[in-house]
């Protein structure tokens, strides 16, 4: 049996782990996070396809080219979370679920990072439970796909 694939989506600046302002983002690198994806969706039966850019275009185009092909979406859409309506419109479109994740809590920082455009597509939301949120976003994701249940341990 071939397992669900969920593409992890990194935005802006995510590159730039552990070395951007490690106060609030913690030591942690993309690739610890991009590790911890790995063993968390083969944990949970799960296939990853992680990826990052700086671009919103190239984003948007990963997020269409998930239509057909991927069984869900985590996203950490960084900058273009209070930006970019062409990519809450992308994550409309392919009709998948959705779980959007930040690193810190959105809710505690500057005025303006609080509204997020693609919690409009979102089914779930976690934040400010740091790199740990990508984790329990792909527990999530498999238990929305079916893929374990709440009582499954990982």
């Amino acid at each position: 049996m071939i397992p669900p694939l969920i593409v992890v989506l990194n935005g802006p600046n995510l590159n730039m782990l552990g070395m951007r302002e490690p106060e609030k983002y913690g030591h942690s690198t993309l690739d610890d996070v991009e590790a911890l994806c790995a063993e968390t969706a083969e944990a949970l039966g799960l296939a990853i396809d992680f990826r990052q850019t700086n671009g919103e275009g190239e984003l948007i185009t990963w997020v269409q080219e998930c239509r057909g092909r991927a069984a869900g979406i985590v996203i950490n859409p960084a900058g273009y979370t209070t930006t970019s309506i062409g990519l809450l419109d992308a994550l409309l479109a392919v009709g998948l679920p959705v779980i959007e994740v930040h690193i810190t809590n959105i809710h505690r920082r500057e005025e303006f990072r609080h509204h997020s455009y693609v919690s409009k597509a979102a089914t779930g939301v976690i934040a400010g439970l740091g790199v740990r949120g990508y984790a329990l976003a792909l527990q999530a994701m498999a238990e929305l796909l079916g893929a374990v249940t709440e009582d499954d341990e990982v």
